[in-house]
This record gives C-alpha cells, structure tokens and sequence, in this order.
C-alpha cells in the first residue's frame, strides 16, 4: 500500500469540486502526462473507456478535442479550451461537453490544475468550478467522482511504467 495523497471533496455550495493527487514520480514527467496527448490518452477515462483526442493545441487560446470511446465505440466528445498556462506549474481551461462537431453543450467548467514537486514525489491540485449547480449535479450522477479517481489511478499505473524507462 503507497502512501500517496488522495482526496476528492464537492463543496455544492460553491460549485466546485477539489482534488489532491500525488504521484509518485518527476514534475516533468506527471506536466508531461497532462499536456501532451499521445500520454493523456493512454490514460484519461475510467477503464474500460479509452481516451482519443482529434485535436490538441496545448498553449493559451488553443483547445483539445477529444472523445471518450466505450468498448462498444459510443462517443461522448468533449472540449477544452486552454485560458493560461504556466509551464510545469499551471494551467487553466474551460470544459464543456459537446457533439462531434465541436459544437459546446453549455454551461460548462473552469478547471485549475496545479503541479507542485517535493520529496521525488508530484502533487496536482484540480479545481473544477461548475458554472451552474444542475451541471455539477449531473457530473455527480454520470459517476464523475468514481470515474475521474479510477482515470487517476490509471495514470498512477501508467506513471510507474513510464519512470522505468
């Protein structure tokens, strides 16, 4: 058993859901494995989901398009335009689900990922802010919670691969 961070809390209140993950592995590599899309689709979707991105433009004012594929090919594509990005410490982008024409399905959420190494380990902080609260109801409801801690744990498994390289 590690003995690596990991909370999830929903404050319906605020609209917002707060994460704290920490990976056992180089900020390099956990930046990496958010930002270049040959890693984050080896991991980003609850198994047995995979992940494809059509586009991904990784720099303020460009987006990432992608779906996520069941095992019988049902496609739920969302988008991600990113609003900043500070190299290997932040970024920020606004989510929002949308059709196979990238046309958005509002209201959507903002979410603010921070990286932060110490001790050879990486911690990400993940805001999501829900614009309204009937959208952070139906993220409940669609397992969100479950699915996002089982895509994180897919890349705790992916992370540990990759650092033996």
């Amino acid at each position: 058993m590690n003995d690596l961070l990991f909370d999830f809390t929903l404050d319906k209140s605020k609209k917002t859901a707060f994460i704290n993950r920490e990976f056992d592995a180089d900020l390099s590599l956990v930046w990496d494995a958010f930002t270049k899309p040959e890693i984050l689709d080896q991991w980003w979707a609850p198994k047995p989901w995979s992940s494809k991105t059509k586009v991904m433009n990784f720099e303020p004012g460009g987006r990432r398009f992608y779906a996520m594929v069941s095992p019988e090919g049902q496609e739920r594509w969302s988008i991600q335009k990113y609003t900043s990005i500070s190299p290997k410490t932040n970024f920020k982008f606004l989510n929002a689900f949308a059709d196979e024409n990238e046309n958005p399905e509002l209201p959507g959420s903002e979410w603010d990922l921070n990286f932060i190494e110490g001790n050879g380990k990486t911690k990400v902080s993940v805001t999501i802010y829900n614009e309204s609260l009937e959208r952070m109801e139906k993220m409940i409801e669609m397992g969100f919670k479950e699915g996002f801690m089982m895509t994180l744990k897919n890349l705790e498994g992916l992370l540990a691969t990759l650092s033996q390289k």
